[in-house]
């Protein structure tokens, strides 16, 4: 059938959406791509968005049972970056619920964990993130403040983050 080369579905099919309308709610990832030779930018561009949401390389049995547009990652645009062949920004957009309300832990890993490992990509940055008001509204912040936070660190001037972020 169509979309499918020996049980493989393109992650373009389902997550390359140009006709996407980015949301007031929606977590956006500006991605610098250099695909590897042979794979288009569509879908270097797709399998970002598939790999740090909801994609997976083939299809499986559970796919009926959960509504994948409410929670997967759409590609809605590609650049080529000026002077630099064969590089491409992808623009990303997340919903809110693909994520646990409160969690930058949970947030991060799932955009930036696993995917820069993708073998389809010769090479992957996150080169911005916009997080709407909306989630940012569901952060308790530390439990004793954070100028208690900075003093103990003595860190200031500056964003606190502490998770691990793993790429392969």
């Amino acid at each position: 059938s169509v979309g499918f080369k020996a049980g493989v579905k393109e992650y373009k099919l389902t997550y390359y959406t140009p006709e996407y309308e980015t949301k007031d709610t929606d977590i956006l990832a500006a991605f610098r791509v250099t695909p590897q030779p042979g794979v288009p930018p569509e879908e270097a561009g797709a399998a970002v968005a598939a790999e740090s949401s909801t994609g997976t390389w083939t299809t499986v049995w559970t796919d009926g049972l959960t509504s994948l547009d409410r929670y997967k990652g759409r590609c809605y645009n590609i650049e080529p970056v000026a002077g630099e062949p064969d590089q491409y920004i992808c623009y990303v957009a997340y919903p809110l619920d693909l994520f646990e309300e409160g969690s930058v832990t949970n947030m991060f890993t799932s955009i930036v964990g696993n995917v820069f490992g993708f073998k389809a990509l010769r090479a992957l940055r996150l080169e911005d993130l916009r997080i709407p008001t909306a989630y940012i509204k569901t952060f308790q912040g530390p439990p004793h403040g954070i100028q208690v936070e900075r003093d103990k660190l003595n860190k200031y001037g500056r964003p606190l983050l502490g998770c691990t972020i793993k790429p392969k």
